[in-house]
């Protein structure tokens, strides 16, 4: 086996990325110990019978002492909150990151809590699915996927390269930018998306003459694939449009332009618009493919 690259690493939530994180670690002997936090007694009881930690506490600043990489798998309107009551805590030369699909709001939120002599690298694996919940993660969450990292403009490049070859190891591929261009890669690639998804099962279920059970008993594969992200954890996107407004709202408008292109399209009986469309996106949808992002 692998030198562990960490002695004691301490997961701050339980959830589908954080116990896929404990179950990517134990794959590939990445720490010796893992430690577990949750808000639920039941959530730290499961954890710790599923085998993804060694070790769970329900006091947050226990969870945290001694360890070497504190990675902070919450919603990310509170992960201020939790640097701050974990800062007294955290030990010379420990690396905190987060998990977040927003970073310039994690930032700003948690670097006044980062004690001098702790390292913070954000990071954001964009990779999940529709489930949550301790039974929810796999070890194979990651693999090859990318996990983008937005170091401080004064961070610690040691700490950024200890955080490349974590993520390397639990599968993924690593590419470091700035936060600002991070939160509308994630706006166009992510948080897009699940906003139109969660908007086009409402609309069906608001739709007069279609009844709720019609629209589950013929969900086309389109709708239902679609959609399947509109499953997701409310409370955790409900965060990440708070904290990436001006991202979403940039790209929500070109979207609303080129929606009402395709309508006109569509009023006019433009076929040769609609087909140059749809040629156009279906080429896109085959790099996605050709990548291997859709795995």
């Amino acid at each position: 086996m692998a030198k562990a690259l960490f002695d004691k690493v301490t997961l701050i939530g339980l959830g589908l990325i954080g116990s896929s994180l404990g179950h990517a670690m134990k794959r590939g002997g990445i720490a010796r110990e893992i430690v577990g936090h949750a808000r639920s007694t039941k959530t730290l009881q499961t954890a710790l019978k599923i085998g993804f930690v060694d070790a769970v506490f329900e006091d947050m600043g226990r969870a945290v002492e001694d360890a070497d990489l504190i990675i902070l798998c919450v919603p990310v309107g509170i992960c201020g909150s939790i640097c701050e009551q974990i800062s007294p805590h955290l030990k010379q030369g420990a690396i905190v990151t987060d998990v977040g699909s927003v970073k310039g709001a994690v930032i700003a939120a948690c670097s006044p809590h980062i004690p001098a002599g702790v390292h913070f690298v954000p990071g954001h694996p964009m990779a999940g699915t529709e489930y949550s919940g301790p039974e929810s993660g796999f070890a194979e969450l990651f693999d090859n996927r990318w996990c983008l990292l937005t170091p401080l403009r004064d961070g610690d490049q040691q700490a950024t390269t200890k955080m490349i070859d974590f993520w390397q190891a639990c599968g993924a591929n690593v590419e470091t930018m700035s936060a600002e261009h991070h939160d509308v890669v994630a706006a166009v690639t992510s948080h897009l998306p699940h906003l139109i998804a969660f908007n086009i099962v409402g609309t069906a279920d608001d739709l007069e003459g279609i009844t709720k059970r019609e629209v589950i008993k013929f969900a086309a594969g389109g709708f239902r694939d679609f959609t399947r992200i509109a499953a997701s954890d409310p409370t955790m996107w409900r965060d990440v449009f708070l904290h990436n407004k001006d991202a979403v709202l940039e790209v929500l408008g070109r979207f609303n332009d080129d929606l009402g292109a395709l309508t006109k399209a569509i009023k006019d009986g433009d076929g040769d618009k609609l087909f140059d469309q749809f040629e156009r996106t279906r080429h896109i949808r085959q790099n996605i493919l050709d990548d291997e992002q859709d795995k």
